[in-house]
């Protein structure tokens, strides 16, 4: 199937989608630094402008509409304002319902947080269904862990999955557990399944660069260096440990809690700290290593904006896992 992808960032569901066999023929990326990264690992490049200003007919015809739309509105880490006029990020999500008001493109498939699932007391959520069935669309969603698709992540996000009532419903969800699904073989294959499987770290944020109060931490420990970025113990605060200076900690192979934009992820070598890599940070999205390392020009990608793009990202291997459902 043919898809565009809106809000495309670094390319996560391009990425995801194609492994599944489908074919980008559109992107849209207004922010400058994420849509060079992406010309240069497609050498293809999105459209930078505004959404808003975007006509339905200057959009190819597709099978498929994709996209994360932007989710700080939504996010227990922020300040949840929704579909505010003030903050017009969550407002996002109705330039989709335009597109597909104009385009009436068959399938639909979108991302944001598992907090859009309770904003508002789950009003938000109920605009969101209620847009799409006006606009003739039957929609099916699902909480996915990343935890369960190959990397050592517990990364919670919402995948809604829409299709116009004259097409048929693609068989998605529930998807569970696929680790025998092709998506995590794939990844496998290329090196990734064995770099990173046997811990689970927090939630990796658009601000692990600035730190915080608490940390995340894992310990290396003896075997290859793939596995050793990502065993051993991990250790998360909670806000009531933060007034005690306290860290909650958590087993090996056991989830860690999800971080805020207060928290870090790192490394503990002995008794020293060290942050993740960014190589480290794109695997943990799936992600294939030093994908967000170059701009288009050739140009080095400082580590802050390194850091940024993979919290920003979705998790490939869950993409390409849904993506498979579409036929």
């Amino acid at each position: 199937m043919n898809f565009v992808e809106l809000f495309a960032g670094i390319g996560g569901f391009r990425l995801g989608l194609e492994r599944a066999g489908h074919k980008c023929v559109w992107a849209n990326e207004i922010l400058e630094k994420p849509r060079s990264i992406y010309e240069f690992n497609f050498k293809d490049k999105p459209d930078g402008r505004d959404i808003r200003t975007v006509q339905p007919d200057e959009i190819p015809d597709a099978d498929i509409l994709c996209g994360g739309f932007p989710c700080a509105t939504f996010s227990v880490a922020g300040k949840r304002t929704g579909f505010s006029t003030e903050d017009t990020r969550g407002s996002l999500f109705f330039e989709i319902c335009r597109i597909l008001r104009d385009k009436r493109i068959p399938y639909v498939f979108l991302e944001n947080v598992k907090g859009l699932l309770n904003h508002d007391e789950g009003r938000t959520f109920a605009v969101i269904l209620a847009s799409l069935d006006e606009l003739g669309y039957d929609a099916q969603w699902e909480c996915v862990n990343s935890k369960n698709f190959g990397v050592p992540q517990h990364r919670e996000r919402v995948f809604i999955v829409g299709h116009l009532r004259s097409h048929p419903r693609p068989k998605v969800f529930p998807i569970g557990r696929r680790f025998g699904s092709q998506a995590v073989e794939g990844a496998e294959a290329q090196g990734q399944g064995e770099r990173i499987h046997s811990a689970c770290l927090p939630t990796l944020d658009a601000h692990y660069y600035k730190g915080g109060s608490t940390r995340a931490v894992i310990a290396e420990g003896s075997g290859s260096t793939a596995r050793r970025s990502v065993r051993a113990v991990a250790y998360a605060g909670r806000k009531k440990d933060r007034v005690q200076n306290g860290r909650q900690i958590k087993e090996n192979d056991e989830p860690a809690f999800t971080l805020t934009a207060q928290d870090r992820h790192g490394v503990l070598v002995d008794a020293d700290l060290r942050m993740l890599t960014p190589i480290e940070c794109e695997r943990l999205q799936s992600l294939p290593d030093n994908w967000t390392k170059w701009y288009a020009d050739g140009a080095l990608v400082s580590d802050k904006e390194r850091y940024e793009r993979c919290g920003r990202s979705v998790t490939i291997n869950v993409i390409e896992a849904i993506g498979r459902g579409f036929k």
